[in-house]
């Protein structure tokens, strides 16, 4: 294997949507940044921690160790008070195939409680890694609500359920700025940004 490019960031994510936050984020640094889809056969580790931040330090390690790269991979998630914190690490998973069905199953559970809303927040936990070990790692929340049906056409994921009090909008329904500006994932790219740039 050659020697890696210490100029060089493995965004350890094939997601287009999270790929165009991170990109706009770290755009300012002097980095060349790679993605999973720069490595066609690289076997996807098995995501078996309890917390956001185990299961990115599962994804990262293994990556770097696979690629010789310093990576950076993130794990994250709704937690919705009312169904004691579920989805959570399983967010990706959780019931269903499309976004659509996974709304449906949580507006169902949230009327088996006997409430139609609760706080919720987006989690990101976010490390950075050598081949060798961890180097850095941060956790970026915002809190909002669940908004159901759905509303807005941007963003992604559980965006459209997400409502967040002070734009008075869900995060589906706001500029691709917007959302950077104050998302889980924004605060914790912006803090890796600012980590790499010093």
């Amino acid at each position: 294997m050659t020697a890696p490019d210490p100029k060089r960031l493995l965004v350890a994510t094939t997601n287009a949507g999270k790929l165009r936050e991170i990109r706009a984020i770290l755009a300012d640094l002097p980095f060349t940044i790679a993605t999973l889809a720069d490595y066609k056969a690289l076997p996807e580790p098995e995501e078996t921690g309890k917390t956001f931040a185990a299961n990115a330090r599962i994804k990262a390690l293994a990556y770097a160790g696979a690629t010789g790269e310093l990576t950076v991979a993130e794990d994250s998630g709704l937690e919705i008070d009312a169904l004691d914190g579920e989805p959570g690490v399983r967010s990706a998973r959780f019931n269903g195939e499309s976004y659509a069905e996974k709304f449906a199953t949580i507006a169902h559970m949230l009327e088996e409680r006997g409430t139609e809303s609760s706080t919720a927040r987006f989690v990101c936990a976010l490390v950075l890694t050598q081949p060798d070990g961890v180097v850095w790692e941060t956790t970026g929340v915002v809190e909002g609500r669940l908004q159901l049906p759905a509303r807005g056409q941007g963003g992604f994921g559980y965006d459209p359920i997400f409502y967040y009090p002070e734009y008075g909008r869900t995060l589906a329904d706001v500029t691709d700025a917007e959302k950077a500006a104050v998302s889980h994932r924004g605060q914790a790219f912006r803090r890796l940004r600012d980590y790499l740039a010093s």
